[in-house]
């Protein structure tokens, strides 16, 4: 919040427009946000690798691999010889080779893919299904004993998680994956026995 505002005193834009201001990377505020963004995502990093090594040793398994889903996130690539900046909102990575996630939701598969590495879509996959609905809507429209239900329906265990993350604000990631061949190849699939999030603070008992 505090950089888009900065960026909008900084890059005089007509109002309809003032949410497409910039910092321009050679300037100290450019240079400043994205130190502050590559910090956040390392720590983002850092707290699941954490959470995941805790969660393995208590299990008493050994992980084989460490596998990110590093979205909404900003990189430094080199395009036809020339660096660039690549922002993938609502995108994760999928380069040749490299392994990533694309969850489904609270109540739907989650699947291991593979990149194919296609420059049409800079090497990008989606993050996710995708919603059908915002988090306010799903706050307003969907009940706290409907979201129980379909999950106790399908014998996943809620530990924490708020309504906006609701399985039914989500796209079917079936859907989502099959529309995707020609970006990643799904190598392995999870399907949720028990979901922990982080609670939005409104819909908990």
């Amino acid at each position: 919040d505090h950089y888009s505002r900065l960026a909008q005193q900084l890059t005089k834009l007509p109002d309809k427009l003032r949410h497409l201001a910039w910092l321009a990377m050679e300037s100290e505020a450019g240079e400043e946000y994205w130190v502050s963004m590559n910090m956040a995502g390392k720590f983002a990093s850092a707290c699941h690798y954490t959470i995941h090594r805790a969660l393995a040793k208590r299990l008493g398994l050994k992980p084989l691999m460490q596998v990110e889903n590093h979205h909404n996130f900003a990189w430094l690539e080199e395009w036809n010889g020339k660096p660039v900046y690549v922002h993938r909102k609502g995108a994760t990575p999928a380069h040749a080779g490299v392994l990533g996630i694309i969850p489904g939701s609270q109540g739907h598969n989650s699947y291991i893919v593979r990149g194919l590495g296609n420059k049409l879509s800079l090497n990008s996959a989606s993050h996710g299904a995708g919603r059908v609905m915002s988090r306010k809507q799903a706050l307003q429209t969907i009940p706290k004993k409907e979201r129980d239900a379909w999950l106790s329906e399908r014998g996943i265990e809620l530990m924490s998680g708020g309504m906006d993350e609701s399985p039914q604000v989500y796209k079917d990631i079936n859907q989502v994956l099959a529309l995707q061949t020609d970006l990643i190849e799904p190598i392995a699939t999870f399907a949720p026995k028990i979901v922990l999030m982080s609670s939005d603070g409104k819909s908990e008992d």
